[in-house]
């Protein structure tokens, strides 16, 4: 398989940073199953514990709780109880802004990695995954009166 290039050029910088950013960014985001337990919370609606579990095969119980720990501690979500006593996560406001990187991924995966992520191998677009609305309230699209999301704007990974 032969792979284009892109075209891509870095945009010009109009600050100097202290230090890279997406480094800070992943001192909690890249630990081990991190992104995937925001994921299972913010887009799969597997908000407590043992749904998690599920949702995630292969993720440990131990290493579940040291992540919701984390990721609590750091503050991308918060534990809330319910009045019949299970305790479920919801993300914070900062944790709601990793949402358009996760809905990126799955953009990303959806269309790159599809014969690991659909039974049938087809890559899809993010529209047949998600409803309109959805994609362009989280991706900052803004509303349309025309029935589809204009061409190029949720651009192509």
């Amino acid at each position: 398989m032969t792979t284009k290039r892109s075209r891509y050029q870095p945009p010009p910088m109009k600050v100097e940073f202290l230090s890279c950013p997406v480094q800070a960014s992943l001192k909690v985001l890249g630990r081990e199953w991190a992104f995937l337990v925001l994921t299972s919370i913010a887009l799969f609606r597997a908000n407590r514990f043992n749904a998690m579990i599920r949702a995630m095969p292969g993720l440990s119980k131990r290493l579940l709780t040291m992540r919701l720990s984390e990721l609590e501690h750091a503050g991308f979500i918060v534990r809330a109880e319910s009045r019949q006593g299970y305790v479920r996560w919801e993300l914070t406001t900062k944790g709601a802004d990793v949402v358009p990187i996760l809905v990126t991924m799955v953009r990303f995966g959806s269309r790159w990695y599809a014969d690991e992520v659909f039974a049938d191998r087809t890559a899809r677009p993010l529209s047949d995954i998600f409803d309109e609305g959805y994609i362009r309230k989280t991706l900052g699209i803004p509303p349309s009166r025309g029935p589809a999301i204009p061409e190029g704007a949720i651009p192509e990974a």
